[in-house]
């Protein structure tokens, strides 16, 4: 793995660059030329992620922040991020892992997490006793990002659940081979009829041992928390400090697409 051009520990090397370079949007090839290459850009976006800062408190030797906000914006709306995810996704479980590119089994679950003032979409989550947004999240048997949706916290996570599998179901290449979805005992309920008639594969709930005391692994359950873990490392997820929802779902989807490329270069 190189190091050359870094700057910050967030930009990307050579090695990750030619991973994630084939998948950007090619150079125009009338009008005027662009002042900052794709990979700045991404260094400001990575930058942003990996630090928490604010927009404007872009460090000065990265491309102007109104610049690097723009492309981030224009590739949420054009839901770049999304297709982003997957393409690497896909390349990730053939070339690390020898899977197929799509799964068979995924995990579902949600995250509850606090949010800064302002913002929409914003509600109390009675269960975990916290006012802010929830992450609704299905990955695949590795712990990778397959789809996510932000709603407020007063969401019933079944409620949630059937967002983000409806979403998924759009998708036929995301649920071609899908057999076997796994989730808690939250989920339990009339979703497991809705998932078998909507998506015509099996909600499976995994069930807390009788008499746990304490933290305990679950079996497939843990892969989801995981990843969990994965998102928070990042301060921009730390808290949801986003006035759109999208633009959260946005930032996750970043996070994701920085873990596989670091991963994909150190083949």
């Amino acid at each position: 793995m190189t190091k050359s051009q870094q700057i910050y520990p967030t930009d990307l090397n050579d090695t990750q660059w030619l991973k994630i370079q084939p998948y950007l949007p090619a150079e125009a090839t009338t009008g005027r030329p662009r002042t900052h290459g794709w990979r700045v850009i991404l260094n400001g976006i990575f930058y942003i992620l990996q630090s928490g800062c604010s927009w404007r408190m872009l460090p000065s030797d990265l491309p102007p922040w109104q610049t690097v906000y723009h492309y981030f914006r224009l590739w949420r709306m054009e839901r770049l991020w999304e297709q982003l995810n997957q393409a690497l996704r896909a390349k990730v479980r053939r070339q690390r892992h020898k899977k197929k590119p799509q799964p068979s089994a995924t995990i579902l679950d949600s995250q509850s997490v606090k949010t800064s003032e302002g913002g929409t979409e914003c509600g109390f989550d009675a269960g975990k006793k916290v006012t802010g947004r929830k992450r609704h999240i299905v990955v695949d048997t590795l712990g990778l990002l397959m789809r996510v949706v932000v709603t407020a916290g007063d969401v019933q996570d079944r409620d949630g659940a059937k967002i983000v599998l409806a979403e998924l179901g759009e998708q036929e290449e995301l649920i071609q081979r899908l057999k076997l979805i796994w989730a808690d005992g939250g989920y339990r309920g009339a979703l497991v009829a809705w998932v078998e008639e909507t998506l015509g594969c099996k909600l499976e709930i995994v069930e807390k041992p009788e008499g746990q005391v304490g933290f305990q692994l679950l079996p497939k359950r843990w892969v989801v928390e995981r990843t969990f873990a994965w998102l928070v490392r990042q301060r921009r997820l730390a808290r949801d400090y986003e006035r759109l929802p999208e633009t959260s779902e946005a930032f996750i989807y970043i996070a994701m697409i920085r873990l596989m490329v670091r991963r994909l270069a150190q083949n």
